[in-house]
This record gives structure tokens, sequence and C-alpha cells, in this order.
């Protein structure tokens, strides 16, 4: 191969795998990012090692919804601010939430929740959940770190809704 040849052939190379890396990090930076699940918290529904993939646009244009599955960053008071962490919305902002037996109350009233978590009998609350603040949970209710323990989620923690389980591809579905 002539040396022209060779030199536009490895600048057209470079210049195309420089375009997809920074596409790839606009990407990751500002609409998705994969996420690794590294603890049982979230069982049945989400196992150890899943690969999910999260949507960051999503809450750009709506608030999270009751029982949506969240990644957001650790709230000061778990004592890790750079972690990112992976729950199930079950309280909005100014609701009050009692746990009872197990059960959710919002407001006095149960909810039906459309998941099966791995059931805490226990109890807790009642609590208001201030403006601007979520209340979120594991699904394995016995073996999570949730908002019973270190207090309400910001809304500015929160850093989108997980959407897509990509791995391993056998349980390759929506979330």
């Amino acid at each position: 191969m002539p040396r022209r040849l060779l030199n536009n052939w490895l600048l057209d190379w470079g210049e195309t795998i420089v375009v997809a890396l920074v596409l790839a990090l606009i990407i990751r930076a500002f609409f998705l990012q994969v996420f690794w699940i590294p603890s049982g918290s979230m069982e049945p529904t989400l196992d150890i090692g899943d690969r999910i993939v999260v949507n960051k646009v999503t809450y750009n244009f709506r608030p999270p919804r009751r029982f949506e599955i969240i990644v957001f960053r650790a709230v000061p008071a778990m004592g890790e601010q750079k972690k990112d962490l992976i729950k199930r919305v079950v309280g909005l902002p100014e609701e009050t939430l009692e746990v009872k037996d197990g059960v959710i109350n919002i407001n006095g009233q149960p909810v039906a929740e459309p998941c099966t978590p791995n059931r805490d009998y226990g109890s807790f609350g009642p609590v208001t959940i201030p403006a601007d603040s979520y209340f979120v949970m594991g699904d394995n209710r016995p073996a999570s770190a949730d908002s019973r323990f270190w207090g309400f989620l910001p809304r500015k923690n929160v850093i989108g809704k997980a959407f897509l389980r990509l791995w391993p591809l056998t349980k390759l579905n929506l979330i």
C-alpha cells in the first residue's frame, strides 16, 4: 500500500474512533448510563451482578413516580457521597408514610405494591416526606439499608430511572 493511502486510511480511522469516543462520552454524561448491581438489596427484582441501563433524561421532564426504580448518589448521612445506589421510590414529596407490619401506608391508606418484595414485617414511622425529597426502599426489605435508616432522598441526588436489564442476556428485559 502506498504511503499516502496508508496515511489517509489511518487518518480516516483515527477520526472515526475519536468521533465515536466523544459521542459515547456525551451519551453517558447526559442520556444513558450502565450500572452494575453490587448487592442483594433489590432482590428478587434485580440480582447481584446484573447490569442495568439508566435513563438520565426522563426526570428533566417529570418527577419520579411511586414504585419506579431509580439510581441516585448516596446522601451525606450514609457517609459515602460518591457512591451510586439503586432503590424503589415508595414515598413522594409531602406525603405521610408509615410501614405497619411490612405494609406501606401513604396518608393513612395501604398501597398495593406492583412487585413482590422480600417482606420485612417490621413497622416504621409515620414520617412526613419533605418537599423535593423521596422515601426509597429496596425490594429485599430485610437486607436493604434505605430511607428507613438514613433518611429522605433529596431530588438533587437522583441520577435517573432504571429501565432495562442488559445483563445477563438470559434476563434481558424492561424494568
